[in-house]
């Protein structure tokens, strides 16, 4: 794979053999940010879990101090009451049988997030087959199958994010901009940490963090010395 001047430029900054602290691992991940926009600031978590196995799962979701940066659209499948507690919470689309035909008919993706009240999900468990693979299917463990629709719209947009193992015992997730100020990553940056440390499975065994790496967009990984956690 080829890097282009600017990676290569911030790849000289960072020592592969070392595992930084985490707020110093945060101020070069802002130095190796070399990119014209507003680079996100993201966290990779290699977990010592096997994913074949349910109950060795880790998921789940926590509201970001600081946000992520992002502005979030949010879908909520509600009717009557919870419908109006959704749109005055701020939810962006606010729908049931009309919304479902409209990702059904037009192929319709214009949010980030999906909420639905539990007598929804019959009705939504239709587009299992669309929202499933992008992962916007509303989940009770992440908070998004809910009676209270207008806490979870207020959480995603202060900043919830939801945390997920994929295939390879890795989670992803965004803690920032690197415009954010060090303490303000840095906040985030724990807050995610001991969220999913909590969830830690008690099939686990052996050394839970295996690694922790944080990078900007477009800049190098930054091993982190996931003891300080």
């Amino acid at each position: 794979m080829k890097h282009g001047k600017k990676y290569l430029e911030s790849l000289k900054l960072v020592d592969k053999t070392r595992l930084y602290d985490p707020e110093e691992a945060i101020r070069l991940t802002k130095q190796t940010a070399k990119a014209k926009f507003d680079e996100t600031v993201e966290m990779s978590i290699r977990l010592g879990v096997d994913p074949r196995h349910a109950d060795q799962q880790v998921r789940g979701a926590v509201v970001l101090p600081h946000g992520t940066g992002k502005t979030v659209k949010v879908l909520v499948f509600a009717k009557g009451d919870k419908a109006r507690e959704a749109e005055e919470a701020g939810a962006d689309f606010v729908g049931a049988e009309d919304m479902v035909a409209k990702i059904q008919n037009e192929n319709w993706f214009e949010f980030d997030v999906c909420v639905a009240t539990p007598d929804m999900m019959g009705l939504v468990g239709r587009l299992g087959r669309v929202l499933g693979p992008k992962g916007l299917m509303p989940n009770p463990k992440s908070g998004t199958v809910t009676m209270d629709v207008a806490k979870a719209v207020k959480d995603i947009k202060a900043g919830k994010v939801e945390y997920r193992l994929d295939k390879t015992a890795i989670i992803h997730v965004p803690i920032g901009k690197v415009s954010f100020t060090d303490e303000q990553l840095a906040e985030n940056m724990h807050a995610l940490m001991d969220a999913i440390i909590k969830a830690k499975p008690a099939a686990a065994k052996g050394t839970y963090l295996r690694s922790v790496v944080v990078s900007s967009t477009m800049g190098p990984g930054i091993k982190i010395n996931a003891a300080k956690f």
